[in-house]
């Protein structure tokens, strides 16, 4: 241990997936639905590496597993949509996070949603916020494509639930702050 409390670091050896997955497994992220058309289907995909970049110009970041289909048709279209999830949307979040997922008009079938009047993409009604998004830039980025976006539109946004947030491979409950003792 060194004098701060923390164990000392080997910066000579090369970070292996299985150390950094476990790190980055303690970083609580918030949760998308990112939805994109596609022709005449529409595909989506739950996604937890999307973020804020600039209020000015209004842009968002997505970084998509660069193999992936989604990844595919993110390449040559260039709108899309992002609903935030909240809390209450486990479910739907492990319908489009499953492998081998059909057309996202199937998995929300039974979502109330609208189809985005600037994406074309379907955007569910029950999130916490939803933004339009044109494609900027696109960015590989070792393993991932990075998709640099302009907020284009906000269908709606905040209804004071609680968000989805993933965390060490799981979308655990918020828990409120226990109050403290009285000042």
């Amino acid at each position: 241990m060194t004098h701060d409390g923390h164990g000392a670091h080997d910066h000579g050896r090369p970070v292996g997936h299985d150390d950094l997955r476990a790190a980055l497994a303690e970083f609580a992220t918030g949760v998308v639905l990112l939805t994109v058309r596609d022709g005449r289907d529409d595909i989506g995909a739950t996604v937890s590496a999307f973020c804020p970049v600039s209020l000015e110009p209004p842009l968002v970041l997505v970084a998509i597993t660069s193999g992936s289909y989604l990844a595919e048709v993110l390449g040559r279209q260039d709108t899309f949509a992002v609903t935030i999830l909240g809390e209450g949307q486990r479910m739907l979040a492990g319908r489009f996070a499953a492998a081998g997922r059909p057309s996202a008009r199937r998995l929300l079938d039974e979502v109330p949603h609208t189809r985005g009047s600037r994406s074309g993409a379907l955007i569910a009604d029950s999130g916490l916020g939803a933004i339009e998004c044109a494609a900027r830039q696109r960015v590989t980025a070792g393993d991932h494509l990075l998709v640099v976006a302009e907020a284009v539109n906000v269908p709606y946004a905040g209804d004071g639930a609680a968000p989805l947030i993933r965390f060490r491979g799981g979308y655990p409950a918020l828990v409120p702050p226990r109050p403290g003792p009285p000042r």
